[in-house]
């Protein structure tokens, strides 16, 4: 177990940083999968993750400077696995929360969070807790 600087107790997490670009997002989708299945997610819920990490980031990628890092956290914890992932941005600016986009990621993630640092660095926090219904954290 790794215990992660300022949070309660041991969780193992692994992050993954790469270009800000679409071309390497096939990474991401691909180690969402394989960290799901280790919690023992249905094939299900690890395709709903799948699609829910892509939305993100193809949401982060439309402002994300380019030539910067995406940058995503894994973080598993019992039954549940959080994601958040992250680029500097051009504008600074949160999702909008009315969009399509977002709709998905709260259908497919259960729990969805945004925020931006002070730097314009703005981040997608995605919760899915294993057996959860969709659509719930």
């Amino acid at each position: 177990m790794t215990e992660i600087p300022g949070e309660r107790g041991s969780q193992d997490f692994v992050e993954v940083r790469l270009p800000a670009a679409g071309a390497y997002l096939s990474v991401l989708r691909t180690a969402t999968a394989g960290l799901a299945a280790r919690l023992d997610f249905t094939l299900d819920e690890i395709e709903d993750l799948r699609i829910a990490v892509d939305e993100a980031c193809a949401i982060l990628l439309q402002q994300a400077i380019p030539g910067s890092a995406l940058s995503c956290l894994f973080t598993l914890d019992g039954d549940a696995l959080h994601v958040t992932v992250s680029a500097p941005t051009t504008e600074g600016r949160a999702p909008e929360r009315d969009t399509f986009a977002w709709t998905v990621l709260t259908a497919l993630a259960g729990e969805v969070e945004s925020a931006v640092a002070e730097d314009r660095t703005v981040s997608i926090s995605l919760h899915k807790k294993r057996g959860a219904a969709p659509g719930t954290p």
